[in-house]
């Protein structure tokens, strides 16, 4: 049942209506469930979530605090998949990325990478029964909040709700988040880690 903060957020309703379209494109493109997917495929993968990743979250370090940072998790997850830390710094970075010059931008990027905090507890579940992966052995970027997951959503749902009411400022928010979903298809296509169209 949706809450009332939800219900009560006009720019949450914007971000929803104006990104499910590439939402559900990106969804249906990942792997995570082809039955071809094994712990190769999911290192690949994750090594291209690095690569987006790490820059957007260097670009947001003003507009976010250090307890929403996916990074340090995803880098244990990679050297538990294998890699070494050096191996880590060498991976290719995207350098197409969502332009945030603002809290309103910012608010749209984040939209897109805190939403996949929800989705990675599906994908959690999936991998551990699919893969054998817990955190501890390379999963813990899908549960990158653990408990904390609900109350960190909920959080930024209210800082949704007390964002700039200015429309060209909601256009930039709504913006970014498309742009993020978009550019994030495009680098994944490009290191090769998604199922065909």
């Amino acid at each position: 049942m949706p809450s009332r903060t939800c219900d009560a957020n006009p720019l949450l309703n914007a971000l929803r209506e104006h990104t499910r379209d590439s939402h559900k494109a990106l969804e249906a493109r990942l792997p995570f469930f082809a039955p071809s997917f094994d712990t190769a495929a999911y290192r690949r993968l994750l090594e291209a979530y690095y690569g987006f990743h790490a820059p957007l979250q260097e670009q947001l370090h003003d507009y976010q605090g250090p307890e929403r940072s996916k990074i340090p998790t995803l880098r244990r997850d990679l050297q538990a998949l294998g890699l070494t830390q050096t191996d880590v710094e060498a991976l290719p970075i995207c350098q197409a990325l969502p332009v945030i010059d603002g809290p309103p931008a910012a608010l749209g990027v984040m939209y897109v990478l805190e939403g996949s905090t929800l989705g990675g507890q599906v994908l959690k579940r999936a991998m551990a029964e699919r893969l054998g992966l817990d955190a501890e052995n390379g999963c813990a970027f899908l549960d990158v909040y653990g408990p904390l997951t609900g109350s960190h959503w909920r959080s930024f749902l209210e800082r949704l709700a007390h964002a700039s009411v200015f429309p060209a400022d909601q256009a930039v928010t709504v913006k970014a988040a498309v742009d993020t979903f978009r550019l994030f298809e495009r680098w994944l296509a490009h290191c090769g880690v998604l199922l065909a169209r």
